[in-house]
């Protein structure tokens, strides 16, 4: 199982707890493999400085049963990038494609969210407008919901803001490895009551066939 993290120049590096979560999964599903992905492969600035090294860009990216794209400042520069909303939509159209916090935008700019539910991230800071609302005014063709996440009928993943990316990537495991996998993955992460008190109190949109 082949899990890609769509990343670029101004990801919020706790987005990258996508990873770590992945990483952790892999000691109960050793199938698990993880790449990175990129506009371009090498360095990549995260936001405030951290660096990381992508390991493909979009033109030699490995074909991925999953790609999970980041979200941070940089979503601005992706969501008008001709290539990045290619690619998000060429995956899209042959495999599975979800989103953490505003890797939601960037999914939304590529057309991929129209006619179905879709979340982001909501909470700023003053007088940053708040992503779900850019979302609702820009994209009216979305059915913008606050949740946790939204999982639609066709596949597509979008996750709330910052740390929902833990509960985001928990729920693809999940959906792909199976619920033993994600709960045991949450135990050894020792997040199994974070994971259980935010599915209670900020619910996930399913629409899908998973409930």
């Amino acid at each position: 199982m082949q899990f890609g993290i769509f990343i670029y120049d101004g990801v919020e590096p706790i987005d990258l707890a996508v990873f770590g979560v992945l990483s952790m999964a892999r000691r109960i599903a050793p199938e698990i493999a993880i790449c990175t992905i990129a506009p371009h492969a090498g360095d990549i600035a995260l936001a405030n400085g951290l660096k990381v090294t992508a390991d493909f860009g979009i033109d030699d990216a490995p074909a991925c049963d999953v790609v999970i794209v980041a979200g941070g400042p940089g979503w601005t520069a992706q969501a008008r990038a001709p290539a990045t909303l290619d690619y998000i939509r060429r995956v899209h159209a042959s495999r599975r494609v979800a989103s953490v916090c505003t890797g939601g935008m960037i999914l939304a700019a590529s057309g991929v969210l129209d006619g179905g539910p879709a979340t982001t991230k909501r909470e700023v800071v003053p007088p940053e407008t708040s992503p779900v609302e850019v979302m609702r005014a820009t994209y009216p063709q979305i059915d913008v919901r606050e949740a946790m996440l939204v999982e639609r009928a066709e596949g597509i993943v979008t996750g709330g803001g910052v740390t929902l990316c833990i509960d985001t990537t928990l729920h693809l495991i999940a959906s792909t490895l199976g619920e033993r996998v994600a709960d045991e993955t949450a135990r050894i992460m020792e997040y199994q009551r974070a994971w259980r008190a935010n599915r209670e109190s900020f619910a996930p949109v399913l629409s899908g066939q998973r409930a």
